[in-house]
């Protein structure tokens, strides 16, 4: 639009192409309104009012110059005053309202932290190698061949001060030898300690306060039986029968009905060893107090030896017997033996007799089968103190024949063995 421009650099005249017949005056009217306005938007400036409002006023300067022309003034004149009045006061449009643009504002900022925060959270993750968490699940050690009837019987201790390792599933027996002194059981230990995989620890019960209560007796046995007791006999974690020897008159009779369900409870199988000759046990006894005081071994008591020198030099002292006592001391034996059998009989036992172990030695096997242990060849350093018949190891023998004939002790003389 030229002419325009040219009427807006200040071109009085217009155009020639305006004169044309084909504009009308009024055409030619709006067009120089529309050149005017056009150069009135040009120079449109900002004036603030009194009233403190915007208004778009245009510069007195501009609206002159066109207002010349060949036309008639005081017409121009008047569309030009109208056309300023019109344009001198223009309102800008309204400004957003400030809770909108803090509103705005906020959802902007909550979305951007966000967005950070889950970039951070993507970022942290592919830096930090994962750390894969593997639970080992341990399984059963029961053994699918083991007979219902002896899963009760069958244990796997977790002691607290050593780790069992590879043998953690391998199979524990608990067992107790029940006696009396000089029946044979220290020797009856000491062959089945010989295998690879029984421990028995001793007496360990000849402590009197081991054996002061029921609780003292329960929480040494469950140390024993969880292989926390330390002795000589104590073998590796490999361990399959575990107990140790308990004399009658430790506590064991004071308290059988406690340990009667003590055994049944926990699975404790029972040797009950005792001696047939109840005369050849006396005999025994006494010559083993005798030591304790006499010392005969440089001036050493021992109970049991290992050379046969050691147990010639104690066989040679025979004892003396009151035959009054005699007659209580072997009912008490007998009455004790016959208690025990009782007691004890509705736990899972074997009944042993020194004398056939000493005349059968297929009688250990008995033992390795009813604790469910492989049969091994047992051996035993312990030597035989008396070995000689009972009338060259008794003073007065003579006393003790008269005094036992005719009464339910009199086999005790007859019944005997040679080595």
């Amino acid at each position: 639009m030229w002419w325009i421009n040219a009427l807006v650099r200040g071109y009085q005249t217009p155009p020639r192409f305006l004169m044309l017949p084909e504009f009308t005056p009024q055409v030619r009217r709006l067009l120089r309104l529309e050149a005017f306005g056009f150069a009135v938007l040009k120079n449109l400036t900002f004036k603030r009012s009194e009233a403190d409002t915007d208004h778009l006023v245009l510069p007195p300067s501009h609206m002159s110059s066109f207002l010349v022309g060949e036309h008639k003034k005081g017409e121009m004149a008047e569309e030009c005053c109208c056309l300023s009045k019109e344009l001198s006061v223009i309102k800008p449009p309204k400004k957003p309202h400030l809770a909108l643009r803090m509103f705005v504002l906020s959802a902007t900022m909550i979305c951007s932290v966000y967005i950070c925060l889950v970039c951070l959270k993507q970022i942290g993750n592919q830096s930090m190698p994962r750390v894969l968490k593997f639970e080992v699940i341990k399984e059963s050690c029961r053994d699918p061949g083991i007979s219902p009837s002896d899963i009760s019987y069958v244990h796997y201790p977790k002691p607290a001060t050593f780790s069992r390792d590879e043998c953690a599933c391998t199979p524990v027996r608990f067992f107790a030898i029940l006696s009396m002194q000089r029946s044979g059981s220290g020797w009856f230990e000491t062959l089945i300690n010989s295998h690879p995989n029984i421990s028995s620890n001793g007496e360990i019960f000849s402590v009197k306060e081991r054996r002061s209560n029921m609780s003292s007796i329960i929480q040494t046995l469950d140390k024993v039986y969880n292989l926390e007791w330390y002795s000589s006999a104590s073998k590796n974690e490999c361990t399959a029968a575990v107990g140790l020897k308990w004399m009658l008159n430790q506590g064991l009779m004071d308290h059988h009905e406690e340990i009667v369900k003590y055994f049944n409870e926990r699975g404790v199988y029972a040797i009950l060893l005792f001696r047939r000759n109840l005369l050849r046990r006396m005999v025994s006894q006494l010559a083993n107090d005798h030591d304790r005081i006499a010392k005969q071994l440089n001036g050493k008591h021992k109970a049991h030896v290992h050379s046969q020198y050691e147990a010639d030099v104690l066989a040679k002292y025979k004892p003396f017997i009151n035959a009054t006592e005699m007659m209580s001391n072997l009912k008490y034996s007998a009455e004790c033996v016959k208690n025990a059998l009782g007691y004890f009989s509705n736990t899972r036992h074997m009944v042993l007799y020194y004398e056939d172990l000493i005349l059968n030695h297929i009688k250990l096997v008995d033992v390795l089968d009813f604790l469910r242990l492989p049969h091994r060849h047992l051996v035993s350093r312990h030597v035989k103190i008396h070995r000689k018949p009972l009338d060259k190891q008794v003073d007065n023998w003579e006393v003790v024949v008269n005094a036992l004939k005719g009464t339910e002790y009199e086999s005790f003389l007859n019944a005997d063995y040679t080595l």
